[in-house]
């Protein structure tokens, strides 16, 4: 494995590293008893490096780096990172300073550090621009644009990827973390999509040809974890495990929707921030870093990458419209700096459409609430009983009962796992998608109405009259509204074509609904790719529809045909729900 890498980064060049060092990252030794011009000390409190000297001296850094300005005079401060390090040795070519003998060491690693952080930058650029995991370490085929943003991560040992949503930042991490064996490294990801990012991992990784072995880390009480390759924590228990966090044996640190991170202030985040300290790789994966204030990218970077950017009085003054405000001045300047210095890669749909399919189809598995779909099946369970018992009843009473059933189990299902579909819905809507989002029964499109009340949604339910679902629709298409909330049998002749997004809710036991319903978004000779998004939950009614529909997590293997379903389909979909129940029969046991 290390010598793909090697290879890969041309470090077999025999070419001495020194030589892809900047004049001012040489080695170099000030001659003894020559001139100083003042003094360089750390601060240990604000994390700084702070030049003294000849006013001459602080007035020139003032204004070559407006970063260092400071209230006092004489005075000019430099954040510690390695890229003010290196600016720093560029300056003191030319006015020599004296740094203090006990910050002596300190300085010695700085410069060290600027001198790797310089030759990795030089390599990076010669790196291939696309680049593919070492075979038997990652299962799966990555598009071209995707080889970019993997050769991307491989370049950068702290990185965003900001792709939109939809173009598999997932997959690119997952397979960055293949092809530089990063193991143990820990995920964080929302709550809803802990069970997602396991089942992605158990899909595409191999670790010297096995599965990796992954926890999910749970509670707020902090415990002993087992040897793991792949440690997952959501964002919501940063807080309880903050002090355990950076003695956590883990190489690599993966922020999923890094946007979480864009409020400083909170025990979230500074339990984030020791995390990323404490890791040798930073990565974060967002496909909207910024909501309603660009000067929010400032959070995010700090967390991925401590003061890039500067100190937040710096970066406020250079880059947003003044001292302290968070609302950047020129978002296209900064966005070109960030992707430029190699902190950040964002490619969108238009730009990689060429390479996408028509539509994509993503399965998700999203947490739910077992105790929920506990209580809702309680009252279901008698009717299992009298199914499986029962010799009087007749045929046809007998497939009334399995309807039942079936319906109550899916309806149990849709209910324990609607607030995390809407989780996920809110983030879409939050990065700017156009939504519909399907569903099959009132109690769970009630609690889509009450969850994304914010948004304002359309509802088109058997409740609805045709004047209320014909305003609903026109909503929608003229952008009062991003969200629509439909039926899943309730979708066909409507044309809502504004949609960049569908989300299946609830599944339906036929692949032609599903398809009719996805159709609602997406026409023939349409110049666009659709994201279908199908979100399953662990158990429940979920996995039996999965199987009916040719689904398994992350891939949609069957074909859903664009057509309407045919008798032999309706008929396959009764077989479907007729095992399903035998299912939960068996379940019962005897």
């Amino acid at each position: 494995m290390q010598e793909w890498n090697d290879d890969l980064r041309l470090q077999a060049d025999a070419e001495d590293e020194t030589s892809l060092l900047p004049p001012y990252l040489q080695p170099y030794e000030q001659p003894a008893g020559a001139r100083t011009y003042g003094t360089l000390s750390w601060n240990k409190r604000s994390r700084c490096w702070v030049v003294r000297g000849d006013p001459s001296v602080t007035e020139m850094c003032k204004r070559l780096f407006p970063g260092s300005a400071g209230v006092r005079r004489g005075e000019a401060r430099f954040t510690g990172h390695r890229r003010m390090v290196a600016e720093l040795c560029w300056l003191m070519l030319r006015f020599p300073l004296q740094v203090r003998l006990s910050d002596l060491s300190r300085w010695d690693e700085a410069v060290a550090d600027a001198r790797r952080y310089a030759i990795r930058q030089e390599q990076a650029a010669r790196m291939p621009a696309k680049a593919d995991p070492p075979p038997g370490t990652f299962e799966g085929t990555l598009m071209d644009f995707q080889r970019e943003g993997l050769s991307f991560l491989l370049q950068h040992d702290r990185a965003l990827l900001a792709d939109e949503m939809g173009l598999g930042k997932t997959v690119q991490a997952l397979a960055m973390l293949a092809a530089d064996r990063l193991f143990p490294a820990i995920i964080v990801p929302p709550a809803h999509l802990t069970l997602n990012w396991r089942e992605e991992a158990l899909r595409f990784l191999r670790i010297e040809g096995r599965a990796p072995r992954i926890h999910i880390v749970t509670g707020l009480t902090p415990y002993d974890l087992p040897e793991a390759d792949l440690y997952i924590l959501h964002y919501l228990l940063l807080r309880g495990w903050k002090e355990v966090l950076p003695d956590l044996p883990v190489r690599c640190v993966i922020f999923d929707e890094a946007q979480e991170l864009r409020h400083s202030g909170t025990e979230k985040y500074s339990a984030a921030s020791l995390l990323a300290e404490k890791c040798e790789r930073v990565y974060g994966l967002s496909g909207t870093p910024i909501y309603n204030r660009g000067g929010e990218i400032w959070n995010v970077i700090n967390i991925l990458d401590f003061h890039f950017l500067g100190d937040w009085e710096s970066f406020s003054r250079e880059w947003c419209y003044g001292y302290g405000s968070a609302v950047v001045a020129k978002p296209d300047l900064l966005g070109d700096y960030l992707r430029r210095e190699g902190l950040m890669l964002r490619r969108t749909k238009e730009q990689v459409l060429s390479e996408l399919p028509p539509k994509r189809r993503l399965v998700q598995e999203l947490d739910w609430n077992d105790r929920v779909y506990a209580k809702l099946m309680a009252p279901v369970l008698p009717l299992i009983l009298r199914w499986k018992t029962d010799a009087a009843l007749t045929r046809q009473e007998k497939s009334m009962l399995e309807e039942t059933i079936s319906q109550r189990a899916r309806q149990a299902t849709g209910v324990a796992k609607a607030p995390w579909v809407c989780q996920f819905v809110r983030a879409l809507l939050d990065g700017g998608e156009q939504v519909l989002l399907f569903a099959h029964h009132h109690e769970v499109m009630d609690i889509y109405r009450t969850e994304l009340k914010a948004y304002r949604p359309g509802f088109i339910t058997g409740r609805e009259t045709s004047a209320a679902k014909e305003q609903a629709a026109s909503r929608f298409m003229s952008g009062q509204t991003d969200l629509l909330c439909v039926s899943l049998r309730s979708a066909s002749g409507l044309n809502l074509q504004r949609a960049t997004c569908v989300v299946f809710g609830e599944l339906d036991w036929s692949p032609a609904v599903h398809s009719q319903a996805e159709d609602r978004a997406h026409r023939i000779g349409q110049e666009d790719s659709l994201l279908c998004y199908y979100l399953v939950s662990p158990a429940g009614s979920d996995a039996a529809m999965q199987e009916a529909l040719g689904l398994k997590v992350s891939q949609f293997v069957g074909l859903m045909g664009d057509r309407p379903q045919t008798q032999e389909e309706a008929e396959a979909a009764a077989l479907y729900a007729r095992r399903h129940v035998e299912r939960l029969a068996e379940a019962m046991g005897g």
